[in-house]
C-alpha cells in the first residue's frame, strides 16, 4: 500500500511540473522552439511559421519551413502603388521582340577562411568614403529606397567609381544581399558613370558580412580623361538643340528624337548597358538608349529614371515627370525607319501587357492613367511610392509561433462564369484569375518549377471570396501540401520560403504578388 501511495505522489509531481513547463512555454514565446532546436537540431524543429498582417485590405504573409531564416531579397512592402502584371501575360509586340539587351546586375561571392579575413581587414582601406556626397531625391530616386547605412555604401560606391578604385572595404557592416542592392542602386540613378560595369565582387567571412567589394570597369578607364570629354562633347551637341524650346515637353520631345535618329540598335554593341555606347559610339541596346536618354533629360533639370524588368525578355526602359505626371517613355522600341511614338509618354496601363518593372524599379512612381488621382509633385510622388526599407528579412517575433488562429476554413471554389464588367474595372483578363484554391496551387508550383530553383516573383489573381481560404491555408501550414511539397520534389530541392503580399484590386479581386526561394 505505502509502495501504491509512493507511485500516485509521484505522478502527481510528474503531472505538476509538465503543467508548469507547459504554462512557462505559453508564457515565454518561443521557448518550445528553443528547446526543440537544443534537443534535436534546427531540421527537427518545427517546420513552418507564418505572419499575417492585415492593414487596408492589404494583407502580407511571412513564412518559411526552416524557423528563423532570413530572406535575402527584396520584400514587397509599403505602399508599392504600381501593379505588377503577370509575366506569362506580358510580351512584346511582332518587330519589337528582339529589341531588348538589358543585363540585370551580376556578382560573384567568395567566402573566405578566417585568416585570409583578418589579413583583409588588416591591409584593405575603405577608399574615399564618400561622406561629402549627397544625393537629390528627384534625380537619385533609388538611393531615397536606402536606409541610411546602405546610403552610406551607396556613396562609398559612387566615389570609389568616381577615382575608379576597385577594392576597399565596405565603410559599414553589410551583407552580400544588401550589397546587390546598393549597387542596382548606384547603377540605376548614375548613368554618367559609364565606365562602370553592372557586375562586380565580393568576399564574405563565414558569417555573411562583406569584407571586400570589388568593382569592375570598362577597359577605356585606361583613356578615361578622353573618354569623359568624348562623351560631354557628344552630349553636349544633342542638348544644344533643345536650349531655345519652351516647355519639358518640347525638351524631352527633341531628346526622344535626336537618341531615334542618332543610334542604332546593335546587341554586338561594346559597353552596350552604358550611356557613352549611345551618345558617343551611336549603336547600343535597349539599357544605353534608357541611360542616354535619362543623363540627357536629367541634364536639362527633367527628373527621368532608369527603369528595368521584363517584356517578352529582360528590357529597359525611363519614367519621366512632365506636365506634372509620371509617365513612361521606351526610346529603343520607338525607334523605327520612321519615329515613332507609340511608347512615349505612356501611362502603366498603356504598359500593362508590354512592360513589367522588376527589381527596385516597381517602388518608382506609378504612371497614372488620364482621369486617376495624381501627386501634386514629383517630389510627393516619390516620397509616397517609394518602399523606405528594401531590404528587410523576414524576422519573426517569435521564432515557430503561428501569430493568427488555425481556423478551419472551408475551401470555396467560384464559378468560371466572371463578369466581364468586374474584369475591366479591376484592369485584369479572366485568363488570370484562380478561380478556386486547387488552381491557384497548380498555378504556384508550375510558376516555381518553370523558373527553377533559387528566387523567383510572380502574381497572379483570385477572386476577393477565396481569400478565406488561402489565408487559412498559410496560417495553418495547408499550402505546403497543396502546392509546395510537390515543387520541392520536382526540384530535387528541401527548403521553401516565401513573402507573400496580397493587393485589393477591387471589391472582387485580389492580387497576390509572390517572393518565393528554393534551396
Amino acid at each position: 500500500m505505502k509502495a501504491l501511495k509512493k507511485i500516485v505522489y509521484l505522478l502527481m509531481i510528474l503531472c505538476m511540473l509538465l503543467c508548469t513547463g507547459v504554462l512557462i512555454c505559453a508564457l515565454v514565446p518561443g521557448l518550445s522552439e528553443r528547446i526543440s532546436l537544443s534537443l534535436y537540431g534546427e531540421k527537427n524543429a518545427k517546420e513552418s511559421a507564418v505572419k499575417i498582417e492585415d492593414a487596408d485590405a492589404d494583407h502580407i504573409i511571412y513564412g518559411s519551413t526552416t524557423a528563423g531564416i532570413e530572406w535575402e531579397t527584396l520584400p514587397f512592402q509599403g505602399n508599392l502603388g504600381y501593379v505588377i502584371p503577370a509575366e506569362q501575360n506580358v510580351y512584346a509586340p511582332d518587330g519589337l521582340a528582339q529589341k531588348n539587351g538589358w543585363l540585370g546586375i551580376s556578382s560573384t561571392t567568395q567566402q573566405v577562411e578566417e585568416d585570409e579575413a583578418e589579413k583583409i581587414l588588416e591591409t584593405l582601406g575603405i577608399g574615399d568614403p564618400g561622406t561629402d556626397i549627397s544625393f537629390s531625391e528627384l534625380y537619385a530616386p533609388y538611393y531615397s529606397m536606402l536606409t541610411s547605412e546602405m546610403k552610406q555604401l551607396y556613396c562609398q560606391i559612387y566615389a570609389n567609381a568616381q577615382n575608379c578604385t576597385e577594392q576597399f572595404q565596405p565603410v559599414v557592416k553589410t551583407t552580400d544581399a544588401e550589397l546587390s542592392t546598393v549597387f542596382e542602386a548606384v547603377i540605376g540613378d548614375h548613368p554618367e558613370l559609364f565606365w562602370m560595369d553592372t557586375a562586380y565582387g565580393c568576399k564574405i567571412d563565414r558569417t555573411g558580412n562583406v569584407l571586400e567589394i570589388t568593382l569592375k570597369f570598362y577597359e577605356l578607364t585606361d583613356r578615361l580623361d578622353n573618354a569623359k570629354n568624348e562623351f560631354e562633347k557628344a552630349a553636349q551637341k544633342i542638348l544644344s538643340g533643345a536650349a531655345d524650346l519652351n516647355t519639358d515637353l518640347e525638351r524631352e520631345t527633341y531628346l526622344h528624337d535626336s537618341l531615334v535618329e542618332s543610334v542604332t540598335y546593335d546587341l554586338s554593341a561594346p559597353m552596350n548597358q552604358s550611356a557613352y555606347s549611345a551618345i558617343v559610339e551611336g549603336k547600343t541596346v535597349c539599357a544605353g538608349y534608357a541611360r542616354a536618354f535619362q543623363y540627357l533629360m536629367q541634364n536639362l533639370g527633367i527628373p527621368c529614371f532608369y527603369c528595368t524588368g521584363y517584356s517578352g525578355q529582360d528590357h529597359a526602359w525611363n519614367i519621366v515627370y512632365v506636365n506634372q505626371l509620371f509617365r513612361n517613355v521606351d526610346v529603343t522600341w520607338d525607334d523605327m525607319p520612321e519615329i515613332s511614338y507609340d511608347y512615349f509618354n505612356r501611362s502603366d496601363a498603356e504598359f500593362f501587357g508590354t512592360h513589367m518593372r522588376k527589381g527596385l524599379s516597381v517602388y518608382l512612381p506609378v504612371c497614372p492613367s488620364e482621369g486617376e488621382d495624381a501627386p501634386e509633385s514629383a517630389l510627393d510622388a516619390i516620397r509616397g511610392l517609394i518602399n523606405p526599407n528594401p531590404i528587410k528579412p523576414i524576422t519573426l517575433d517569435h521564432p515557430g509561433e503561428i501569430l493568427v488562429e488555425n481556423q478551419t476554413v472551408p475551401v470555396q471554389n467560384v464559378s468560371n462564369d466572371i463578369d466581364d464588367k468586374k474584369l475591366r474595372e479591376a484592369g485584369i483578363s479572366a485568363s488570370e484569375v484562380m478561380t478556386g484554391i486547387d488552381a491557384y496551387y497548380n498555378d504556384c508550383r508550375r510558376r516555381i518549377v518553370a523558373a527553377g530553383s533559387g528566387q523567383i516573383e510572380f502574381s497572379n489573381v483570385i477572386p476577393a471570396q477565396l481569400w478565406n481560404s488561402i489565408e487559412a491555408a498559410y496560417a495553418g501550414g495547408g499550402y505546403k501540401s497543396g502546392y509546395v511539397d510537390a515543387a520541392l520534389k520536382e526540384l530535387g530541392e528541401e527548403n521553401f520560403a516565401i513573402h507573400l503580399r496580397a493587393v485589393k484590386l477591387s471589391d472582387d479581386f485580389y492580387r497576390l504578388y509572390h517572393s518565393v526561394a528554393t534551396w
